[in-house]
This record gives structure tokens, sequence and C-alpha cells, in this order.
């Protein structure tokens, strides 16, 4: 246990995850954490998120042991506006299970998906929006870089969709074919240091005799342009299971697109005590053509959106054709 300890308590000093927002110029992924961030992944681009996992879960009520291989994945596109993204999550799990009672041993396997989900994410607010139109403060160094109480106003996303639970599943409470909901709230803050906060509320499986209700809290930290960190804790309040798990680990950035990252995952319970290290990549296929500036509603958003539109005037007027020998080229001022 005080193993486990110090190696937890060294994951929070090392602290974090990629940072997250609409479409970016480089690969937006919600790995290595299990929490969802508030934005999208950006209109027509297509992400692929892929874990491997092997593990260790032992029950001491059941008298069992565990080596465990886990496969987690995230299938995630930008459909039609900035704001929106459809997505498909899962976790696959398989067991090689020995047991000694001290009368009886024996060993049997157990094999299917913890999560299968199908939903959707949209943006409700998007606090950064407003900020970037502003722009920087000219006359105090201190509001540019020093903490704001604004920025305890995070952006605010919503999650909808489905659990697909099969039949004969050790690691969901039904035992037949089971459709149920799930729905998130997921709120986002961006400090200043590279530092983000994202928190996810989870009702699950309201529908069946067994529903579910969690929390994921991420706090991320990015060290460089390649490299970040994560830790993360997961609480889950269920008749079914219940449980608090801990996570961290680390990611490097190879390209604007392709992602590696490694984590560890750990719990204090002994029923079952779960241990597991894994790897995973994340990369996207970038479709995403022209930005599209997500419009703010009301009195504050109509001055935005005109100086947000006065700024594209004046770029307009900054591509200056210029004349030579062979005829004209276009030249775009930055």
């Amino acid at each position: 246990m005080n193993t486990r300890f110090w190696l937890l308590a060294c994951l929070f000093i090392a602290s974090t995850q990629a940072v997250l927002s609409q479409y970016t110029e480089t690969i937006n992924s919600n790995r290595p954490g299990n929490s969802q961030g508030a934005f999208a992944v950006g209109r027509n681009v297509l992400q692929l998120e892929l874990g491997l996992g092997l593990g260790q879960e032992n029950h001491d009520l059941l008298n069992t042991e565990a080596s465990a291989f886990s496969l987690d994945y995230a299938v995630r596109y930008g459909l039609f506006m900035e704001r929106l993204e459809i997505n498909a999550i899962g976790a696959y799990q398989r067991n090689e299970v020995t047991f000694d009672d001290g009368f009886v041993t024996g060993e049997f396997t157990q094999a299917n998906f913890r999560l299968n989900s199908l939903g959707a994410k949209y943006l409700l607010y998007d606090p950064y929006r407003k900020r970037e139109l502003e722009g920087p403060n000219l006359y105090s160094w201190k509001a540019n870089n020093t903490f704001q109480w604004r920025d305890l106003i995070p952006a605010i996303s919503v999650y909808a969709g489905a659990n697909f639970d099969f039949e004969d599943n050790p690691f969901t409470p039904e035992d037949e074919l089971t459709i149920s909901p799930r729905i998130a709230i997921i709120t986002q803050n961006n400090f200043l240091g590279g530092w983000v906060f994202v928190t996810n509320i989870i009702v699950d499986r309201v529908t069946t005799e067994f529903p579910s209700y969690s929390y994921l809290l991420t706090l991320t930290h990015a060290f460089s342009e390649k490299f970040s960190a994560f830790v993360e804790n997961e609480g889950i309040k269920s008749d079914f299971y219940a449980d608090q798990l801990f996570r961290g680990g680390a990611a490097y950035l190879f390209n604007n697109d392709f992602q590696l990252d490694a984590s560890v995952l750990l719990n204090w319970k002994d029923t079952p005590t779960r241990t597991f290290f894994k790897i995973g990549a994340s990369y996207r296929f970038d479709m995403h053509g022209q930005d599209e500036y997500l419009e703010e509603k009301g009195p504050d958003g109509e001055a935005i959106n005109k100086k947000d539109n006065k700024k594209k005037r004046r770029k307009r007027r900054d591509d200056v054709e210029i004349e030579d020998d062979g005829g004209s080229i276009l030249r775009n001022r930055p």
C-alpha cells in the first residue's frame, strides 16, 4: 500500500494531459485520461484514440486473482459545425481469473465490454471566444499574465448518448442485451501557464435496475509544446459497482496529428484492488477547411461579432496585389 501511495503522490506532483480546444493546429485528444474535454475536435476532423493496458484485479472477499488485458477506444468526428462532435467510446477487458477459497481451486476467463457507447457532445458556452476577440489588455501586463476571477468561468458542454451492454457480461449489471441512456455535463477551465481543469458529471444506465452516478476530475499541464502530463480522480457510485479510481501519466506530441501516451490506474479498495499500466496513441485525419466563427447572442455578442467582422474587413484590405514584370502575385500580411 505504501508503494502505491507514493506512486500516486509522485503522479500528483507531475500533473496533466494535453490542452483541448475547438479546432486546433495540433491534435485535440482526450487521452490518456478518461474524461471528455468540453471542446470538439473541429468540423470535418476524424480522430482515432486507442489504448492498450495490462493489469491486475484481486478480490479479497472472493479469493480471486485476475491478470487483465484492456483495450480502450474512441472514434470522434466533428459534424456540421465547430460546436458539435459525435463519438463512439468503449473499453474491452479480458481477465484470466484464478481462485482459491481453501477448499477449491480453479481458473476461468471473463471477457466483455466495460463500456460501449455512442453519443454526441455539444458546446453550450465558450468564454474564451469572447476573450480572443477582445484581445490583450494593452495597458496592463498584470491583466494579461496573472490570475483573473473570470478564469473561473468554464466552457460548458453537454453529452447525450446510449450504452450498448451485451448479454452475459460480467462487467455490467444486466444479463441480457440492454440499451440505456448516458448523459454528462462537461466543464473545462484553461488557466495561464498551460494548466487545464476538466470536470465530467455523468448519469448512467438510469433506465435499468442499477443506475450509476459518477464524476471525473482531470488536471492537466503542458510542460512544453511537445510534452504534457495529467492526474485524474474518478468516483463511481452504484449498487452494482462503486469505486474511487486514480490515474496519472504523460503524453508526447510527435507532430500536429499524432500523439503517444502512457498512464497508470490505481484504486484504494480491495474488492477488487485494481492496478493497470496503459499505453496509447491518438491520430487525426484533418479534413478541416475554413475556420467557422462561433456567433455570440445578445447585446454583448452583437458587439463582439461587429468587432470580428471589422477584423475580417481589415484583413481583406491587407490582401494587396503587387505588380511586377511577370504579372501580379497576392501577398497576405500576417
